[in-house]
């Protein structure tokens, strides 16, 4: 048996995107984006509406840096996502974010965020969604493993239910990725 629910936004798993972008007088901003994820190989795309200063500061400096949400940091990821830099000019300091200049883009990475994609304005498309080329990846070496590569269980990366109004940490290892299909060939 199965249950209807109709036309609804629940994709599984939505991961948490924090948004960093710098302000037309220098300052970092940051905002949680739910509506968004990988366009190509190499590229993101956001779904943002027009008012949001985000979305002019994109505009503005035609970069922008995508961060990954986790366990350690919901309560200000979540902030960053209920608060307006429009109304609110302190929203970074009241999160409790710390910024560094992105190496490769003209915005911030968010110091206690430990993944994140550097990522330079392509286009806004005919329906105002945001496509941005990935230049870098910028990893902490915190949530590196011993083969230089993310190690998912210390970073911890949080996806939202949309059906539950909850985050959840990503959970433990179940397979192998092109590997595990091979057994039925």
């Amino acid at each position: 048996m199965r249950t209807d629910f109709g036309s609804k936004s629940w994709f599984y798993p939505l991961p948490v995107l924090i948004i960093g972008t710098y302000n037309p007088d220098g300052t970092a901003d940051a905002m949680n984006a739910a509506w968004g994820g990988l366009y190509d190989a190499d590229k993101v795309v956001l779904c943002l509406s027009e008012g949001h200063r985000t979305t002019q500061n994109i505009k503005a400096r035609g970069a922008f840096t995508v961060s990954f949400a986790d366990a350690a940091h919901v309560v200000p990821a979540d902030y960053v996502g209920m608060v307006s830099g429009n109304s609110e000019p302190d929203k970074m300091k009241k999160a409790g974010f710390h910024t560094s200049k992105a190496s490769t883009v003209d915005a911030p990475l968010i110091d206690e965020l430990p993944v994140a994609l550097e990522c330079k304005l392509l286009k806004m498309n005919e329906d105002g969604n945001i496509i941005g080329q990935i230049v870098n990846v910028s990893v902490d070496d915190t949530v590196l493993n011993a083969e230089g590569q993310i190690d998912p269980d210390v970073f911890q990366p949080i996806s939202f239910d949309p059906a539950n109004n909850i985050y959840r940490a990503l959970g433990e290892k179940v397979g192998n990725a092109f590997w595990d299909g091979g057994k039925l060939k």
